[in-house]
């Protein structure tokens, strides 16, 4: 089935090294014609990969994981060029890319369907097969391992994948492709860079059978809604505006430390960062000197790598900006600094409001604004509030807080007294604006699989003229209605 494009593709994409603004590269965008050539390719190399047994699509899938280790210096190097990610991190990034590829290899051969209780003479069960053309639309803050995640269960399920990462870092996930791709069989695996003019046109497409999305809400809800027209199904985990409620029974210093960790983390450039703080006045004064004093120490020894780029920067400092004309303080950080690069100061909003664009949307960059409340139940109800869902964090010593918590808050994954960190192999479910369905563990195999229902029943038996049907093993009355 050819394409039909709907829209242009800009000519290339330029790259520049977020700490010191020199140019990394020049990429081509990919053209209409490359747009309609990709889908074609993998539509054509579909059906003999879904017929490929699930143990031999898991080997190859290791095979890849051992590639992708090969090329971790090249690929961490990349990283940290394009988007400023330190080395280190991003070798952390790819190890995770690693790890989440060799897991879908193993899961993938054990995807099963169910069997189902029917009559005594059929066999009722469920098969799960592959969608078909899988887009996978990718993010630049952990570029390798949220791609990995995506391709690995794309894959090993049966689907072809075209994967256009990020435009922020294209040289990474053309790279990741090259390595990745070699060890499948041809154009089970393609690679397509550019910018969100490229994504719009895949959305258009109605080639592709599902899309797997990771990045902000507004790209998220404009895929959902072209999806509407061509029937493809979605998976989106999008922007958050996650909330950290701090009770008034914890160590003050050490909910500081969760809340320094969960907004200064890469830079704040995580779907999951805090993006903002409800304190118990209790602890109030406590906590914000020691949170001062966190972002001080990462600002004083240089900690924090830049942001992606300057655009983002002057999107995060429109949020600080705003947040400061309307009444906050900036007890540390708040001004662009001086230099080259797009770096941004660890930053420590007090008297903050829930009608600051820094309080009610996602800023994406190293901010902690914090909002005084009165009791848990007032920070509870603030929490649980807006238009996101995708993760909340919750500090307390008491049980009942807990669990009231985990009841009242909307989100895909709440998590008590640890803002990072959970158990191999969980998933979640976004709410809201933050996206839908399973964006990673097993369950990302069902998004990417549909179920077919089987019935069989035995035929009639024949009978011989002159001799008795044979029998069945139960009676009339037992026996099943049509």
């Amino acid at each position: 089935m050819r394409s039909t494009i709907m829209a242009t593709a800009q000519d290339e994409l330029t790259i520049r090294d977020p700490r010191t603004g020199a140019t990394v590269g020049s990429l081509p965008g990919a053209r209409p014609g490359d747009v309609a050539a990709a889908l074609d390719a993998a539509r054509a190399a579909q059906p003999g990969w879904a017929a490929t047994p699930p143990a031999e699509r898991g080997r190859l899938l290791r095979a890849a994981a051992g590639a992708l280790d090969g090329a971790a210096a090249e690929l961490a190097e990349l990283n940290s060029r394009e988007t400023g990610r330190p080395t280190g991190e991003a070798l952390a990034g790819i190890a995770a890319g690693v790890s989440t590829l060799e897991q879908y290899a193993e899961l993938g051969p054990v995807h099963r369907g169910h069997s189902l209780r029917g009559s005594i003479l059929a066999a009722d069960y469920t098969v799960a097969e592959p969608r078909g053309v899988a887009v996978l639309l990718t993010p630049w803050n952990d570029p390798v391992a949220v791609a990995c995640g995506l391709i690995g269960a794309a894959l090993v399920t049966g689907n072809a994948a075209v994967h256009k990462p990020s435009e922020r870092c294209p040289h990474v996930g053309k790279r990741l492709g090259e390595v990745l791709s070699a060890v499948f069989p041809p154009n089970v695996l393609l690679t397509l860079t550019g910018g969100a003019d490229v994504g719009t046109l895949l959305t258009q497409q109605a080639a592709v059978d599902v899309f797997a999305h990771v990045g902000s809400s507004d790209a998220g809800s404009r895929i959902a809604r072209a999806a509407v027209l061509t029937g493809a199904h979605v998976i989106r985990e999008n922007g958050g505006n996650d909330p950290l409620l701090v009770d008034d029974d914890v160590d003050p210093g050490w909910a500081a430390e969760q809340a320094a960790i969960g907004a200064f983390s890469n830079s704040g450039q995580i779907c999951t960062s805090v993006e903002r703080i409800y304190v118990h006045r209790a602890i109030a004064d406590q906590f914000c000197e020691a949170l001062v004093e966190q972002a001080r120490s990462r600002n004083r020894e240089g900690m924090l790598a830049p942001l992606v780029d300057i655009s983002m920067r002057e999107a995060v400092h429109r949020h600080v900006a705003e947040a400061l004309r309307l009444g906050a303080t900036a007890a540390e950080g708040g001004a662009v600094p001086d230099g080259p690069g797009a770096f941004y100061p660890a930053t420590v909003l007090l008297e903050c409001t829930d009608s600051m664009d820094v309080m009610a949307e996602e800023t994406f960059g190293p901010v902690a604004p914090v909002r005084v409340v009165e009791s848990f139940e007032q920070g509870l109800s603030l929490a649980a509030a807006g238009r996101y869902g995708l993760a909340a964090t919750v500090l307390t010593g008491r049980i009942a807080h807990a669990q009231q918590a985990i009841a009242a808050l909307p989100v895909g994954t709440v998590k008590v007294n640890e803002v990072f960190g959970g158990a191999p192999g969980g998933s979640a479910q976004p709410r809201g604006d933050s996206g839908h369905g399973f964006g990673y563990g097993p369950e990302l195999l069902d998004e990417f699989t549909q179920v077919k229902v089987v019935h069989v029943a035995a035929p009639p038996a024949m009978t011989v003229p002159g001799q008795a049907a044979p029998a069945l093993g139960i009676t009339a009355a037992e026996a099943p209605e049509s």
